[in-house]
């Protein structure tokens, strides 16, 4: 993880109003990134790969993650397309543990 953002906590530091428990997570495979980077020198805009934690109704918690296939749509890079099939993959794999 490169990041870690307590959204509930910054909602309340900076407006003063309350939230439910909410994370957003900065997730990274380094190499992955690289690869990506020396593909599209843009790609940042896009990295790190999202991760929400929220806590739902009843204390449920949710956990999903941003699709990096769709993310990377928009990018005429059938490369890069590789690279964010095998990142979905990985992604899942930690979501379905979850479970």
């Amino acid at each position: 993880m490169l990041s870690e953002i307590n959204i509930d906590e910054k909602l309340n530091e900076k407006l003063g109003v309350e939230f439910r428990k909410y994370k957003i997570l900065g997730a990274c495979n380094p190499a992955y990134a690289y690869k990506a980077l020396q593909l599209e020198d843009k790609i940042g805009v896009l990295l790190p790969c999202n991760v929400i934690i929220q806590e739902l109704v009843d204390g449920y918690v949710e956990v999903a993650t941003v699709n990096p296939i769709v993310s990377m749509t928009g990018i005429n890079n059938p490369k890069l397309l590789e690279i964010a099939g095998e990142i979905e993959l990985k992604l899942k794999t930690v979501i379905d543990k979850l479970n």
